[in-house]
C-alpha cells in the first residue's frame, strides 16, 4: 500500500490483550527497530499493535505519530480521521501518565479544528467542551463568541488568562478577552484588560500605541470622554517617541496590528447569533472554517454594493462599507511573509479620502485617520502615522 494512504483504525470495537496475536506484536517490534521510521504507514500500524499490547509505553507514541501524520495533508477532511483516532487513543492513556493531558489537549484541539473546518459546528462544539475540561478554554470561547454568546465567552477568557502553559501566548489571550468584554458591553473592563498589555517588557514598541488607541475608542463607547481624550494624548506621546527615533520594528507585528484592527470593526458587522454566526473578532486564530469562508466570500458582494453607493451619492454609507471591505482584505493578507504595506496602504488611503469628502463628519474622518495611523505604525512609517493621529486627535478634541 502506498505510504500516502493512511487507513484509519476502528476506534470503537477494540479487543483486549487476550485477542492480540503475539507473533504480530513481535513483528511490530522488529519492524520499528529496523524501519528507520521512513515508512510512516508501517510505523503507524506497528504503533497500533503495540499500543494494545503495551499501552503504557506505546499509546502516547501512537497519539504523537497520528498527530504528526496530519502534516502530510493538512486539509480538514484528511486530518479529521487521524485526529479522531488520536483523541480515542489519548483518552485511553493511563491517568497517571504525565504526557496524557498534553496529548489529549493536542488531539482534541486538532480534532475540533478539523470538525469546524468542515462546517461540523455541533460536533466541533462538543470537542471544544471536552477540550475545555483539560484547559483549552479559548477554543470554546471562540465558538461562543461566533454565536454572540459573549458573556459565556468572557468567563472562559477569564479562566484562559491564568493558563499560561497550555493556552495561547499572553498578547492573544488578553486581546481576545478584551474583545469579548467589549462585545458584552463591558467597556471599562475591556480597557483594564488591554492595559495589562502595556505592562509587558517584551512587547514590540508599537503595541502601546495601538493599545492606547483602542482604549480611547472603548472609553468613548462607555461615554467617558475625558478618559478617551487622555488615552489619545498618551498614544500621541508614544508615537512621538517612535517618530523621533524613526525605529523600524524588529518584531513581526502585522498579525498583532491586524488582530487589534479587526477587534475594532465588530460593531460594523451584523450581530451574530447561533443560527447566523460571525467571526470572533479580536482573535487571530480559532475562527471556524465556515465562518472564515463566509466572511471572505462576502467581499465581492460588498464591493458591488460599494459601487452602487458611489453611483447613488451616499458617501457616509460608503465610508462605513469601505471599512468592512478593508477589514476583510486585512484578514486575508495578514500572513504575508513580506510586508503587506504596498497591498494594504491603498485601502487605508481610500478610506481617508472618502471620509474627507463628507461634510462636517469629524467622527468618521477621525476614525479613518486613526485606522491609517495604526496601519502606518505597523509599516514603520512613524512620522506619517504621527501626522494622521495628530489630525484625528485634533478633530475629536475640537468637538
Amino acid at each position: 500500500m502506498p505510504d500516502t494512504e493512511i487507513v484509519v483504525h476502528d476506534t470503537e470495537n477494540r479487543g483486549d490483550m487476550g485477542d492480540i496475536d503475539h507473533d504480530t506484536v513481535l513483528r511490530a517490534r522488529v519492524f520499528l527497530l529496523g524501519s528507520g521510521r521512513l515508512d510512516l504507514l508501517g510505523v503507524l500500524n506497528a504503533y497500533r499493535v503495540l499500543a494494545e499490547a503495551s499501552p503504557k509505553a506505546y499509546r502516547p507514541k501512537l497519539v504523537s505519530h497520528l498527530l504528526g501524520l496530519r502534516f502530510k495533508d493538512r486539509r480538514p477532511q484528511a486530518v479529521l480521521p487521524l485526529a479522531a483516532e488520536a483523541v480515542e487513543a489519548a483518552r485511553r492513556i493511563e491517568p497517571d501518565d504525565p504526557a496524557r493531558e498534553r496529548l489529549l489537549y493536542e488531539a482534541l484541539n486538532i480534532y475540533q479544528e478539523a470538525l469546524r473546518g468542515l462546517g461540523l459546528r455541533a460536533e466541533g462544539r462538543v470537542a471544544c467542551e471536552e477540550l475545555a475540561e483539560v484547559g483549552g478554554f479559548t477554543q470554546l470561547a471562540a465558538v461562543l463568541s461566533e454565536e454572540g454568546r459573549f458573556a459565556e465567552a468572557v468567563e472562559l477568557d477569564r479562566r484562559a488568562a491564568g493558563e499560561a502553559e497550555i493556552e495561547e501566548p499572553f498578547f492573544w489571550r488578553m486581546v481576545a478577552w478584551a474583545a469579548d468584554l467589549e462585545a458584552a458591553g463591558l467597556h471599562e473592563e475591556a480597557v483594564d484588560v488591554l492595559g495589562e498589555l502595556m505592562t509587558r517588557q517584551d512587547a514590540p514598541p508599537a503595541v502601546p500605541v495601538w493599545v492606547r488607541v483602542q482604549r480611547s475608542r472603548l472609553w468613548e463607547a462607555a461615554g467617558r470622554g475625558a478618559e478617551a481624550a487622555t488615552a489619545r494624548k498618551e498614544a500621541m506621546t508614544e508615537l512621538e517617541a517612535l517618530a523621533k527615533a524613526d525605529e523600524q520594528e524588529k518584531f513581526y507585528v502585522w498579525e498583532r496590528w491586524a488582530c487589534l484592527f479587526l477587534m475594532s470593526v465588530r460593531a460594523d458587522e451584523p450581530a451574530p447569533t447561533p443560527q447566523s454566526p460571525m467571526p470572533p473578532f479580536g482573535r487571530h486564530r480559532g475562527w471556524s472554517g465556515e465562518v472564515e469562508r463566509a466572511y471572505a466570500e462576502a467581499l465581492p458582494g460588498l464591493e458591488a454594493t460599494a459601487a452602487r453607493l458611489r453611483e447613488a451619492g451616499r458617501p457616509a454609507e460608503l465610508v462605513d462599507l469601505h471599512r468592512r471591505i478593508t477589514a476583510r482584505v486585512v484578514r486575508r493578507e495578514r500572513h504575508q511573509h513580506r510586508t503587506p504595506a504596498a497591498l494594504l496602504g491603498p485601502h487605508f488611503d481610500e478610506g481617508v479620502e472618502l471620509a474627507r469628502r463628507l461634510t462636517d463628519d469629524a467622527p468618521r474622518l477621525s476614525r479613518a485617520l486613526t485606522d491609517r495611523a495604526a496601519f502606518l505604525v505597523a509599516a514603520g512609517a512613524h512620522a506619517a502615522a504621527h501626522d494622521d493621529l495628530a489630525e484625528a486627535v485634533a478633530l475629536l478634541d475640537a468637538r
